[in-house]
This record gives C-alpha cells, sequence and structure tokens, in this order.
C-alpha cells in the first residue's frame, strides 16, 4: 500500500508537453502499469443482456482561446464554431450537455475577472450559456483543471465556504450546474472540498428530478482509481453513493491520450469494482453515478469527431450500457459519455468545430434524449 501511494505521488507530477488545458495529466503506459489485467484472459466483468439507454452525452468546451474564455465572443462567431453541438444536421442537438471550462477557483473566490456575475472568466456569458439552453442543453461550469490545482488549494484553505457560497450564486444566476474539476494527487484539501460542497448544498440542495439546474453539482475523478486516490476514497464512500447521495455523480476523467477500447474499459471497470486492497479502500461505484471520457481532438482529425463508425464511443458502448454493478448499485449502465473538449483545448491539436460525423452520429445512433431526463439513482 505504501508503494502504491508512493507511486501515486511520483506520478502525479508528471507533465505532458502538449500547450494547453487538460483534464488529466498522466501517460496511459505509467497510468496503467500496476495491475493490468492479462490481455490472455477474458475479461473479469459481467455485462448485462440488454442495454440501458444513455443518459448523460456531452461536451467539456474549452472556448476559442484554450480553456481561458478571456474575451467576449460574437454571438455569430461562436455559432460559426459550434452549430454542431446546437444542430446535428437535422435540427436536434448533438449533445445533451456542454460544460464551459474552466473557472479559477481563486478568481471566483474574490470576483477579480470582472464579470459581473461573481468572478468567473468574462467569455462565460449569459448569451453564450442561453445559445445552448435554448435548444434544450444542459450546461455546467467546470472549477478548476490541472492548471488550477494550486489556485483550488489556496481558494480551499483561504475560505472554503465562501468559495462554495460564490459557485452557488453564479449558478443560480445563470442557471447552470458545477463541475468540481480539482486534480491535487498529492496531499488535497478533502476537508476545504467538503466545506465547499457543504457549502453549495445550503443554497442548492440534491434534486434527483434534475430540475433545479443549478442544483447540479459534480466531481471528476481520474480515468481509472489509480490517480486522484484520496479524492476518489472520499467521492465514492461519501458524496456518490445511492443511499445519501450528496453529488450527483462523477466523470472519469481521459487520460494523457486517446486509450484503446479495451484500455478505456479497464479504467472505467476500476470505478465499478472499486480498490478493497488499498489502505483505506475505495468503495466500488454504482454505474449510474458516472460517465465516462474521449478525446475529440488530437494533432489530426479522430473518429470520435469525424467517423462514428470507427470511433470508441461506439466500440465501447456495449461496456458502458451493459455493465452491471459489482457492490454498489442496482441498475446497470454507466450514464453516458463526455467528450474532451469541443473548440480549441490546445495549440498542438486540431480544434473541434464540426463533429457532426462523429458525435453527432452517436446522438442518433443513441438516441440521446434532448433535454437530458432525471438520471437513474440506484
Amino acid at each position: 500500500m505504501k508503494i502504491l501511494r508512493i507511486a501515486a505521488l511520483i506520478l502525479s507530477g508528471i507533465i505532458l508537453s502538449t500547450i494547453g488545458c487538460q483534464k488529466s495529466e498522466l501517460t496511459p503506459e505509467v497510468y496503467l502499469k500496476k495491475g493490468k489485467p492479462d490481455k490472455t484472459t477474458e475479461p473479469d466483468y459481467i455485462l448485462d443482456q440488454e442495454p440501458t439507454p444513455i443518459q448523460v452525452y456531452g461536451v467539456w468546451h474549452a472556448g476559442n482561446d484554450y480553456c481561458s474564455w478571456s474575451t467576449i465572443r460574437n454571438i455569430d462567431e461562436f455559432d460559426a464554431k459550434n452549430n454542431w453541438i446546437i444542430n446535428r444536421g437535422d435540427g436536434i442537438p448533438s449533445v445533451n450537455l456542454v460544460v464551459l471550462s474552466f473557472v479559477n477557483p481563486m478568481e471566483l473566490l474574490h470576483n477579480t475577472t470582472g464579470n459581473p456575475i461573481g468572478g468567473i472568466p468574462v467569455g462565460m456569458t449569459s448569451a453564450i450559456v442561453q445559445y445552448f439552453k435554448a435548444e434544450g442543453i444542459r450546461v455546467m461550469l467546470s472549477i478548476g483543471g490541472i492548471t488550477y490545482t494550486d489556485d483550488w488549494n489556496a481558494a480551499l484553505e483561504e475560505d472554503a465556504w465562501q468559495l462554495g457560497l460564490n459557485a452557488a450564486a453564479v449558478a443560480r444566476e445563470l442557471g447552470v450546474g458545477i463541475e468540481i474539476d480539482y486534480e491535487e494527487a498529492r496531499s488535497p484539501n478533502l476537508e476545504g472540498l467538503q466545506a465547499f460542497i457543504d457549502a453549495y448544498r445550503s443554497v442548492h440542495g440534491y434534486d434527483a428530478t434534475g430540475t433545479n439546474h443549478a442544483a447540479r453539482l459534480t466531481i471528476d475523478l481520474a480515468a481509472g482509481d489509480r490517480w486522484l486516490i484520496d479524492i476518489c476514497q472520499r467521492a465514492t464512500s461519501e458524496w456518490l453513493t445511492t443511499s445519501d447521495p450528496v453529488l450527483d455523480y462523477a466523470n472519469a476523467m481521459v487520460p494523457a491520450r486517446q486509450p484503446s477500447a479495451s484500455g478505456a474499459i479497464e479504467n472505467w471497470d476500476e470505478h465499478i469494482d472499486g480498490k478493497p486492497q488499498y489502505d483505506p479502500p475505495i468503495s466500488p461505484l454504482a454505474p449510474c453515478k458516472f460517465t465516462g471520457a474521449l478525446y475529440l481532438n488530437d494533432r489530426k482529425d479522430i473518429p470520435e469527431c469525424i467517423n462514428f463508425s470507427s470511433s470508441l464511443q461506439l466500440a465501447t458502448s456495449e461496456y458502458v450500457t451493459k455493465i452491471m454493478p459489482n457492490g454498489a448499485g442496482t441498475t446497470t449502465g454507466m450514464l453516458g459519455f463526455m467528450f474532451w473538449a469541443a473548440e480549441c483545448p490546445s495549440t498542438r491539436k486540431v480544434c473541434a468545430t464540426n463533429c457532426t460525423d462523429g458525435v453527432g452520429a452517436g446522438s442518433t445512433e443513441f438516441n440521446i434524449p434532448v433535454p437530458m431526463p432525471a438520471l437513474r439513482q440506484e
């Protein structure tokens, strides 16, 4: 156990050379090194015979300036690069969720961005939010990302409760949910994060119906259970239970680059199984309490964006829709997919400005409901 924790500390310091905003910083070959299943054996997970419909099908949105959202966008210009999100070709949106990424926690705490809506980037305007919401797409704001890990630490240390209240105020003003993307692997401030969550929930209580968009509060976890270990332990044991939920669900983030289909499934299955051998253990996560993430961008166009028939979402869809619980939850199937990221998350990767033939085609194939329905709770 001590060896695993030391390894986690070392791995958390590995940084990719890619310039831009990221959801994860671990290289797949290192991230999956320990405990990787033998490729010659049969999978040790069990699939149901019938698929459960996908409920969450969304994109993180990086804007056109690598997640800074530092300029106010003209709506006509914004539409030219994002119309595929609200129209997959038949007038129906390609997704039912857009997560605007990222909000700096310290600027949210101190309201220093100049945005009249409480400390969020100036480019995250009500007009941008309404661009999506007018089409029935749910909108959330993501606080953090790997770039703002130190800011998360500082804000939680300074006044975690006020940070939660400020996030709740922004959510109420814009009619959006909030995503916690706190990527501190070494020594996360879990009590501060608990205070942030408690403060937020003091304003917007848990809403199983999903009617109150501002009550939607989610968290990002690593692709599997071997990074962000302390956060994952707390989240699965206390915040993401089906008996007494505090957070709505988690997103299993992308690794450093696009995994294989088997690699993605191995990651996600770690959440289903948990890590009973850890000390303290990581509890199993109910399938209805998380999504799996894939990339939209690389140095060239990739199937996730331009060719659904060759995509990983199609290759992994049987697992995502049929995986059975293994210690938590009663219903089969994960909540669905998230994609990183619309528009331009990196200077070294192509911008995703038209993924109609990838995500849009997947939306048609999976019959994604828009607006998002009330999520399964068990």
